[in-house]
């Protein structure tokens, strides 16, 4: 059992994608456990004049740490909670002050473990520089702690906090080390470039790829903290391959999981349901000028702005065919809006929309497939894909897409509810992922009853193969089977899993809806938490042995 538990991430009171919702709904379980043992450390990218709404800066057992804090000078912290079930200890660092030190430091971890940053650039030294700052908090929290029997843990998430771990390792063997990679940076980048990663993931070589792809700061940085650790780790049998391969060291699989106490429950979903498909029905009226029946389905696609990687432009063709399959049914009336929930550049939401939904006044809009403005409309590869498949959202189509390119913080100034509202109201989603660590979209939609589709690439969709099976009706699951050759075999198996959702009664869809839930409580913390404590254990293991 460890006494003590640190763990460094970007996203740590900074919500910017999947790992943020990976450490905010796997910390109540840790806290729980070990309740002001665990102590977290992020990044502190924010001021008086715009606070953190993740962070809650006060009294914690670390009170008496602050004031002798052995730190460089002008390096800052903040000490408080996460704003999030648990209520961890969350530490703050600022890390501008580091930058005088970052050649020594380059220079050193070169000599020791063989990090290449001369070929850095981009987010590299400001990520290097966040992760000295958390070793250097975590070494002196250490030493004031004061005890040579402490069992700790320092937990690093992604090649963003690798110099962290590589530095502890060299201060202080006797911290226990664990890093996990949610996507290894080669791998991103081969799928990024449009080569096929599968069908020759036994031809490549990781450090060769990452010098063809100018990769070679952050990959040699990934690669020697992967080997360094006292335990390596990753969230998918689909990434321990690409580990096995690009970062040539075999890792644990500590799969992610998701907390149920973010999806209300009876009365209360109920009731954000019917909000939130009002909503998304109104804005869709608001946009064409038409009138949508209370039985429209609706469908929507959520992610990072990968065009590929999410499968994002696969989501965009099937829709197209099934606009032309379903434009042959001269006897269903039904229709399908289908939203694009993907952040992009968003500049501003769109005035006449927002005006038309606080009158009331529905008529047609100019431009009707895009509900904010944007900075780079001629070059966003989603608003352009929709208008190059001749998306108009006409009167007679049956199939209505809508490009809803902002964050869905509850206040986008169209929809002003979150994402997660949003999400209870839909009929479907649709992940059709090329490369996809784990997964987090498919399984929060199936946690909210939604039935769901994605493909057998990404992490969740394998495990529920291997857990549930294939028969989607009853697990509420659609897995497709997507490799570097099978892109219009996917998008027709989507049309005609969408059409299936189509044509099922109310009965059948609330069983598939059962069974999505059901599917999304196996991947729970409670069931999960069990694949850290073995990375735990094996870390402390390995440490135990240099004391």
């Amino acid at each position: 059992m460890l006494d003590l538990l640190f763990e460094t991430s970007w996203e740590v009171c900074n919500k910017v994608g999947g790992i943020y919702a990976v450490l905010s709904t796997k910390a109540k379980t840790l806290q729980q456990r070990y309740k002001d043992n665990l102590i977290f450390i992020g990044p502190d990218l924010w001021s008086d004049a715009a606070p953190s709404p993740y962070f809650v800066e006060g009294k914690t057992p670390l009170a008496s740490w602050l004031p002798q804090a052995q730190l460089p000078t002008g390096m800052r912290v903040r000490v408080g909670r996460w704003d999030i079930p648990g209520k961890p200890i969350a530490v703050l660092v600022t890390y501008d002050a580091l930058y005088p030190y970052k050649d020594a430091l380059y220079t050193d971890m070169w000599q020791r473990y063989r990090v290449d940053s001369l070929h850095a650039y981009g987010d590299y030294d400001e990520s290097c520089m966040f992760a000295y700052a958390a070793a250097i908090v975590i070494e002196s929290i250490v030493k004031w702690k004061n005890d040579p029997a402490l069992r700790v843990v320092a937990h690093f998430d992604e090649w963003t906090t690798g110099m962290g771990l590589l530095y502890l390792k060299s201060r202080m063997p006797q911290v226990a080390t664990v890093f996990t990679t949610h996507a290894t940076s080669i791998g991103r980048s081969i799928c990024g470039n449009g080569k096929p990663l599968y069908d020759y993931m036994p031809g490549y070589f990781g450090d060769q790829m990452a010098g063809e792809l100018n990769m070679q700061s952050k990959h040699s940085l990934e690669k020697a903290a992967a080997h360094a650790a006292d335990a390596f780790t990753t969230v998918s049998d689909v990434t321990a391959r690409e580990c096995r391969q690009l970062l040539e060291r075999c890792p644990l699989v500590t799969p992610n999981a998701f907390e149920q106490h973010f999806v209300p429950k009876g009365a209360k979903f109920t009731a954000k349901r019917i909000a939130a498909r009002k909503r998304m029905l109104q804005v869709a009226s608001a946009l064409t000028g038409q009138q949508f029946a209370e039985d429209t389905m609706l469908v929507a696609t959520s992610g990072r702005l990968e065009m590929r990687n999410k499968g994002i432009d696969i989501y965009l063709d099937a829709l197209s065919s099934l606009r032309d399959s379903l434009s042959q049914v001269t006897s269903q009336h039904r229709k399908i809006v289908a939203f694009v929930l993907v952040p992009a550049w968003m500049k501003s939401p769109r005035t006449d929309l927002s005006e038309s939904l606080a009158s009331g006044n529905v008529h047609r809009l100019f431009d009707p497939v895009i509900t904010h403005n944007l900075h780079n409309a001629d070059s966003d590869p989603v608003y352009n894909r929709i208008n190059m498949l001749g998306f108009h959202n006409e009167a007679l189509d049956k199939v209505i897409v809508i490009d809803v390119p902002c964050y869905l913080n509850g206040d986008d100034g169209i929809f002003n509810q979150t994402y997660y509202d949003l999400l209870s109201g839909l009929d479907a989603a649709v992940f059709p992922s090329y490369y996809e660590p784990w997964g987090y979209t498919p399984l929060e939609s199936a946690a909210f009853g939604v039935p769901t589709i994605t493909t057998d690439l990404a992490g969740f969709g394998q495990w529920v193969l291997d857990t549930c099976g294939s028969d989607s009706d009853k697990c509420g699951v659609k897995v497709l089977h997507r490799n570097d050759s099978n892109y219009h075999e996917t998008v027709q198996t989507i049309v005609s899993s969408l059409i299936n959702l189509f044509m099922m009664d109310s009965k059948q869809m609330q069983a598939v809806r059962k069974g999505a839930r059901q599917t999304s409580k196996l991947a729970s913390w409670e069931n999960f938490i069990k694949y850290y404590d073995a990375a735990y254990d094996l870390a402390l293991e390995q440490a135990s042995k240099r004391r």
